[in-house]
This record gives C-alpha cells, sequence and structure tokens, in this order.
C-alpha cells in the first residue's frame, strides 16, 4: 500500500460523492422495462419502489413533481416502463434510480417508434425553432380539426366564446383515433387550408394512452403540419401528453383549453385595456387642456398688457411725460437765457449805434464848428491841383493816344513791340479807339 495514501485516506463521504458523480456523468438517461414492489407512497408526496426483473432488483425514486403526472396509479406486481438517471444515494451508499417518467409496459414497442421517427423528422429539420410562424394576435376566423363529439371541441368553443365570442370558429369534423384517423385528420387539415379563410388552425383532441393519441404520430400527418400555410396550433392530449404533430406544428399547446386561450384575444383584457387607455387619454387631454388652458390665459395677459389701447394708453402718458419735461426744459432754458441776456441788453443798448451815430454827429457838428477857415481853402487848393494831375493823366494815356488814330497791336494779350516774335499764320489782335478786330499774318517783313 502506497504510504501516502494511507496517510490521506478517504472518507466515506467523499467516496460516495466521488461515486455518484462518476454514475451519473457515465449514463445518460435511460428506459428500463421492469416490475414494481415494495412500492411506498410516504406524506412527502414522493413515490420509493423497487424495479426487478427474475434475475435482480434496484431501488427508485420518483419525486412528487413528476409523479403528479402520471395517466394511471402505480401498483405492486405492475409492469412499467420508466425513463431514468443513474444515481447514487450519498446517505446510505445505495445504487439507485431517479425516474423522470413512467408508463405502462405496454407502450413500450409505440414509444420505440415514437423515439425513433421523431428523431429522424428532427434530423431532416422538420422541428426547427426558425420554421415557427406567429400566430395572429386578432383573428379573422378560426379553424379546428377534431372530434365534433369530443371533450376538446367543448373546452375549445367554450373558451373562445369567453374571450372573443366575435371570432367565428369553423370546425373540420374528423375522426382521431383507430386506423382511419391519420388520413382524415390530413384530408380535413388539406380542405381548411385550401379554403384559405382561417387566419390559424387547431388541430387536437382530449387525454389518452400512447396508444389512443397514435394518430397524431402518423408521419404523413406530422408532415402536413410541418408543410401548412396556415399557422398551426398542436393540442394533443393533456399536458403531460406529447405528440408528433406538437413538434411539426408552429405552437405547442398543452392542451385544447389552452390552446383556444393561445389563438384568441382576451376580450376582458382588451376591454380593460382600452378603459385604462382611455382613462390614461382623458387624464393625458385633461393636463394638455389644463396646460394650454393656461398658455392661453398668459397669451391673454400678455395681449391686454400689449393691446394697441393699452400700448397707445402708454403712449399717450409717455408723450405728456415728454411734453412737460421738454416745457420744464424750456422754461429753464429761457430763464437761463433771460439772466444772460438782460447784462447784454444793457451793454447793447450802451453801445447801440443809433446812440453812437447821435454822439457822432453832435461830436462832427462840434467839430466842424471848431474847424479852422485856413483848412477849408487847403482842401480847394488840393482839389484844383488833383484835377491838373488828372487832365496830364489822361493825356499820357495810350487811350487818348488811340483818340488820335493810332491803334495797337496784341499777341497773346500782349502789346506787339517787335515782329521778330510773329509768325505766318499767327492771329493777332488790333485796338481802335472804338473797338477791336482780329487778323491773320500773311507775311512778316523784317526790319530794315
Amino acid at each position: 500500500m502506497d504510504p501516502s495514501s494511507r496517510s490521506q485516506p478517504y472518507s466515506v463521504s467523499r467516496l460516495n460523492l466521488e461515486a455518484q458523480g462518476l454514475l451519473e456523468g457515465s449514463f445518460p438517461l435511460i428506459w428500463l422495462q421492469g416490475e414494481l414492489s415494495n412500492l411506498a407512497r410516504p406524506r412527502s408526496g414522493h413515490l420509493y419502489f423497487s424495479l426487478k426483473d427474475d434475475r435482480a432488483q434496484v431501488s427508485g425514486a420518483m419525486f412528487r413533481n413528476r409523479n403528479s403526472l402520471l395517466r394511471f396509479q402505480p401498483r405492486d406486481g405492475q409492469q412499467v416502463l420508466v425513463r431514468a438517471r443513474i444515481t447514487l444515494y450519498v446517505p446510505r451508499g445505495g445504487f439507485q434510480i431517479i425516474v423522470e417518467h413512467m408508463e405502462e409496459a405496454g407502450e413500450g414497442a409505440l414509444r420505440a417508434q415514437f423515439d425513433a421517427l421523431k428523431a429522424k423528422l428532427e434530423s431532416e429539420g422538420l422541428f426547427a425553432q426558425e420554421r415557427k410562424r406567429p400566430l395572429p394576435s386578432w383573428p379573422r376566423q378560426i379553424g379546428v380539426i377534431t372530434s365534433p363529439s369530443g371533450a376538446a371541441i367543448r373546452d375549445i368553443l367554450h373558451v373562445l366564446k369567453r374571450r372573443a365570442p366575435s371570432i367565428p370558429v369553423l370546425i373540420f369534423p374528423t375522426p382521431v383515433q383507430g386506423a382511419e384517423a391519420p388520413g382524415q385528420i390530413r384530408a380535413a387539415l388539406e380542405r381548411a387550408t385550401a379554403r384559405g379563410d382561417c387566419d390559424v388552425l387547431v388541430i387536437g383532441r382530449g387525454g389518452g394512452s400512447l396508444e389512443d393519441l397514435w394518430a397524431f404520430n402518423d408521419e404523413a400527418l406530422v408532415r402536413a403540419v410541418a408543410a401548412s400555410p396556415v399557422p398551426v396550433v398542436s393540442a394533443v392530449g393533456h399536458e403531460v401528453d406529447v405528440a408528433l404533430t406538437d413538434f411539426a406544428a408552429d405552437v405547442r399547446a398543452p392542451t385544447p383549453s389552452a390552446a383556444a386561450e393561445l389563438i384568441s384575444p382576451d376580450g376582458e383584457a382588451l376591454l380593460q385595456r382600452l378603459s385604462v387607455l382611455a382613462r390614461r387619454q382623458r387624464q393625458f387631454m385633461g393636463l394638455a387642456l389644463r396646460g394650454q388652458r393656461q398658455r392661453l390665459e398668459g397669451l391673454t395677459r400678455r395681449l391686454q398688457v400689449r393691446h394697441p389701447e393699452r400700448q397707445l394708453e402708454q403712449t399717450r402718458q409717455l408723450v405728456d411725460e415728454q411734453q412737460a419735461r421738454l416745457a420744464r426744459a424750456l422754461r429753464q432754458r429761457l430763464a437761463l437765457l433771460q439772466s444772460r441776456w438782460r447784462p447784454l441788453d444793457v451793454r447793447l443798448r450802451q453801445q447801440s449805434p443809433a446812440q453812437q451815430v447821435t454822439r457822432q454827429a453832435q461830436r462832427l457838428a462840434e467839430l466842424r464848428r471848431r474847424l479852422p477857415v485856413p483848412l477849408t481853402h487847403q482842401q480847394r487848393h488840393l482839389a484844383q491841383r488833383l484835377s491838373g494831375l488828372g487832365h496830364r493823366l489822361n493825356t499820357a494815356s495810350p487811350l487818348a493816344t488811340l483818340d488820335r488814330g493810332y491803334s495797337l497791336t496784341l499777341v497773346d494779350g500782349e502789346p506787339l513791340r517787335s515782329v521778330e516774335s510773329l509768325q505766318k499764320g499767327q492771329t493777332v489782335e488790333t485796338r481802335l479807339a472804338k473797338g477791336s478786330f482780329e487778323a491773320t499774318v500773311t507775311r512778316v517783313n523784317p526790319p530794315k
């Protein structure tokens, strides 16, 4: 023995836990057939039993959440077919099975056939989720393919009448059990899809054994359900029952009543929803109206403030105030000017031209009286001398010379003194005592 393993030995619980992990990891879910014995039903609701054949037995348990789905009452000595997982009960170290599903052994062959067909169709993608179509939220007409005398149609019609009485229901009667059932169900499905007046179809029946429900595991019917152009709801049996049409249909309902719930809008819930929406709309409209009323009142106040009449009143008041201010300013300015004008008026009156003229006239008269006589004689002598100088100046004037028959020639406004400044073709002006004329030079004679 390895000394290290002796120093660190396994505990019993560790051994059982690791053995449990090995068992559960090595075996998938398996099907077992055997005879029930030692069946016990404690108050917990679980089932404990032994499953045996003629040479061996194994302990088993089926918990309450699973055995509540059983369609029969298990009893000692009964042959059953179970689907179970292998495990180890750690506290006692007991090898046992935990049963997930139990049925009477007579269904075993059908169960194997069911599983084989399911695996085949599933490998073809017939049950793929991407093939599923949504159901209409408010169908115009509902089609039901089932027995007209079964419990399923009564349950469906009862639910539809309660939830959506306004939606018409079209029944396609067909047998749902027996050798002829698969073909007739398929024919009813073809009639329903050919009509084209149903938005959704329900196909199903009430509960029963696997053999009772076998018509809904027919391969041709399953393929027809998958190929239906109209969305199909499969409602076969009770919640624990499973048919292949459940996998091929667009939606699987656990019961016919549940199918009716799925395909119909809840009228009462819709009315409640509409009532809530109407109440919310009234509240919203009330809030909106109050907001608009407050806005209107605000605009009315603003309009009153900015009304033309109010503006005119304010303008008038402003004009009155401005006029009053202007009058006050003018009075103040006038008073200021008057205070400045008075001394100027006094000074102006003192320096008036009329007064100065009067004074100067008086002064002139006075000076004339005082003017000496010799000054008057001197003025006459100067006047006579000025007259003689004027006569001499007139005699020496060029104009006087012109009066004696002479003329004055001008070139460009200047007197012509020599022919050297003349050129042939040049225009000259000749001024006489009375008037002037222009001439063009045709020949220049040089001085001799």
